[in-house]
């Protein structure tokens, strides 16, 4: 995870996938979150250039085994990104 991710990106990203530890979002950061969700890795990079934040924590709730684990302790105050 190159990008800090502040407390409130990670979440709103853990609630968007349903996991403990998150909020819901506004209606714009909802559907941002839906279009990282949903991108291609050539928009994914373009979403990268605007929202880095929500495009790190996205692909760590996607990609890596402890991204859950790491998001929930990230909007918990228990470790920076």
């Amino acid at each position: 995870m190159d990008h800090q991710i502040p407390a409130e990106t990670a979440a709103h990203v853990l609630f968007h996938y349903g996991r403990d530890g998150g909020y819901q979002a506004g209606s714009f950061t909802e559907q941002l979150i839906t279009a990282i969700d949903m991108a291609d890795p050539a928009n994914r990079d373009k979403l990268a250039a605007g929202f880095p934040d929500y495009v790190a924590a996205v692909v760590a709730i996607q990609y890596d085994p402890n991204g859950v684990h790491h998001l929930q302790r990230i909007a918990a105050g228990q470790v920076a990104a």
